[in-house]
């Protein structure tokens, strides 16, 4: 899987999207959800969106996240994850970011 190009929106840092060209070329937009380091490497939490921008699945999908240091213009790198237990522990960490999130909202109120 292929990431083909990232999309900032420069009033709303939180509206990151990515396409991704999957095996069989098919593209697909998806919103960026988080960055999360677990174990000292770094991992995206994807959300497939629709042309509106509307939530397209129920599922996150979670990828491996490599930036360039030395080129901050270069295109982030997605890695898919092979571990079953590489991939639990960063859904563990998923969750307890959801987690927090709804605790923050339930204190802004």
């Amino acid at each position: 899987m292929n990431k083909e190009n990232q999309n900032q929106n420069p009033e709303n840092d939180e509206e990151m999207t990515v396409t991704l060209t999957l095996e069989d070329d098919t593209e697909v937009t998806c919103s960026v959800v988080t960055i999360l380091t677990v174990e000292e490497k770094d991992y995206i939490v994807l959300l497939p969106v629709d042309e509106a921008g509307n939530q397209a699945s129920e599922d996150v999908w979670i990828y491996g996240y490599h930036e360039n240091e030395n080129d901050p213009n270069e295109e982030p790198e997605l890695i898919f994850i092979e571990d079953d237990e590489e991939y639990d522990k960063v859904a563990e960490a998923f969750d307890e970011f959801l987690d927090e999130q709804e605790f923050d909202e339930l204190n802004d109120d």
